[in-house]
């Protein structure tokens, strides 16, 4: 077993130094971003003065297991449904959109420009905070897009080294490049302690995984995978949101930027899936409009919630 693994490893190496060299400049942006995330998180680790308080980290990991329970109950019809009429499936992905186009700008955008203009004084420099947190979070998800091998059900096979993958590890990976911003999106929601952040959000995101779970069963359902399989590894990929939620309270505790940026780069990670992967799935089978009603559906829902809760 052994060697079979250390030769997959090898393999998708010699993958990442070929894409690498296809695209040294896009690379070489993303690595630097990676970095400063990567160091900003351990600085805010190991510094003195960045000490998470435990009510905090307690609410952010409660917040991603509602997350992950939330994709495993959307997931559980899928035990008896097999199929739906893909313009159903294409609508409950349009609201998913929506609720998390909603709480990315209702729950991370507005406190965040909030935080950073509180920060530094100027509306300027708050807002520019702001974008640079969500260009870093916006080439984190097309480093994890460039260099994680997955599969996205229409699209194919996709990044570095997914020869080496199987089809099953392929959508796995898929599912929890798109549940890991989300997780860290609740995390630096409760980073503050503010609960008119975090719960309006963390409810977002339990909504949204509901119709997800279900389209993720049915497009395991499709390559053949066995009902009671396909809702275990649906449930099974909601645990990356706990880890997320975990990283995303340590990388914006501390140092007093790490709040408004880190805002920035979990709104910036999750409007990237949206664009990225989820509208472009609900307009494939010609089902625009039906599609983009749901996403409005789903923006109302969550302006509605905003408003109730915080």
């Amino acid at each position: 077993m052994q060697p079979v693994i250390k030769q997959t490893l090898m393999a998708v190496f010699v993958s990442w130094r070929e894409q690498f060299n296809q695209r040294p400049l896009q690379s070489l942006s993303i690595l630097l971003v990676i970095s400063v995330i990567a160091g900003l998180l351990i600085v805010n680790l190991f510094a003195r003065h960045s000490t998470v308080d435990p009510q905090f980290l307690k609410w952010a990991v409660f917040g991603g297991v509602i997350g992950a329970l939330s994709t495993a109950l959307g997931a559980a019809p899928g035990l008896v449904i097999k199929k739906l009429p893909a313009i159903t499936e294409d609508t409950m992905l349009g609201m998913a959109a929506g609720m998390m186009l909603g709480a990315s700008f209702f729950s991370l955008l507005l406190p965040g420009i909030d935080a950073g203009i509180t920060l530094t004084g100027s509306a300027f420099s708050g807002v520019i905070i702001i974008i640079l947190g969500m260009t870093g979070g916006v080439l984190l998800m097309l480093g994890l897009d460039y260099y994680l091998p997955h599969e996205h059900q229409h699209s194919g096979p996709c990044g570095a080294g997914h020869q080496q993958v199987g089809r099953v590890g392929l959508f796995v990976l898929a599912i929890a490049i798109h549940n890991f911003p989300e997780g860290m999106a609740i995390g630096v929601s409760y980073t503050d302690g503010n609960l008119a952040v975090g719960i309006p959000l963390t409810a977002a995101i339990a909504l949204q995984n509901l119709p997800e779970g279900l389209a993720v069963v049915l497009a395991l359902r499709r390559i053949n995978i066995s009902a009671a399989k396909a809702v275990a590894i649906a449930a099974g990929t909601g645990l990356v949101e706990p880890v997320g939620a975990v990283m995303g309270i340590f990388l914006s505790s501390g140092l007093p930027v790490s709040y408004p940026l880190g805002l920035g780069i979990a709104a910036g990670a999750m409007i990237f899936v949206v664009s990225h992967e989820v509208i472009p799935e609900t307009h494939r089978n010609g089902h625009q409009t039906r599609a983009t009603v749901g996403l409005m559906g789903g923006l109302f829902a969550i302006i509605l919630l905003d408003t109730l809760l915080s």
